[in-house]
């Protein structure tokens, strides 16, 4: 599985703005006793973090309970937000080598181009 450095049309993103500052919630997303309370240690496929830059990202690699175990990377990104909470973006998006991302389709529904003649 490569780190992806991009996000990827199918990941799945979600931003929250939270009351408490930076280092603490740094503290809840990195530090394995507290991340255990939200995000349990068998959810994990490796308990390390894949990437860790301190105070501002962290990611982890999850395995799915159930077959086919697909692997996915989740990335934990802060930032303070000026009113001296935190804003948490994460990012979850399926890194399994064993899945091919279908092609997005331009035309909203759902089939593939189509091509007209001129007469």
């Amino acid at each position: 599985m490569s780190d992806r450095q991009a996000e990827q049309a199918t990941d799945l993103v979600l931003e929250y703005e939270l009351d408490a500052p930076t280092e603490k919630v740094w503290r809840a997303i990195s530090i394995p006793a507290f991340r255990e309370r939200w995000l349990p240690g068998g959810a994990l496929a490796d308990a390390e973090p894949v990437l860790t830059a301190p105070g501002k990202e962290i990611r982890y690699r999850l395995r799915d309970d159930e077959p086919p175990h697909l692997e996915s990377l989740v990335a934990f990104q802060l930032r303070p937000n000026g009113q001296g909470g935190t804003t948490l973006r994460i990012v979850h998006g399926l890194a399994d080598a064993r899945v091919v991302p279908r092609p997005i389709n331009d035309n909203g529904n759902g089939n593939g181009r189509t091509l007209m003649r001129a007469a």
